[in-house]
């Protein structure tokens, strides 16, 4: 089960938007910042295959600016 954590920043005036968008989303927990304009993302999908449509989501999502991995675990057999 990959476990991911993500830097995401809105784009411009986006930030209400960002979070919802990614609160919809499952396998996804969303940590606004309270004082500045990012969004940390942490995402737990059951393979890997979930994942890779879940980047794919990500990345199409009109408010997100940028996204940038900060941690991943892979979770491989036998760890």
């Amino acid at each position: 089960m990959p476990i991911l954590s993500y830097l995401v920043l809105p784009k411009a005036g986006a930030m209400e938007q960002l979070c919802t968008d990614l609160s919809a989303m499952e396998c996804c927990e969303v940590i606004p910042s309270d004082n500045e304009e990012v969004v940390v993302l942490v995402t737990d999908t059951p393979d890997e295959n979930t994942e890779k449509r879940l980047q794919k989501t990500l990345k199409d999502l009109p408010s997100l600016q940028s996204i940038n991995m900060t941690f991943g675990h892979s979770g491989e057999a036998g760890e």
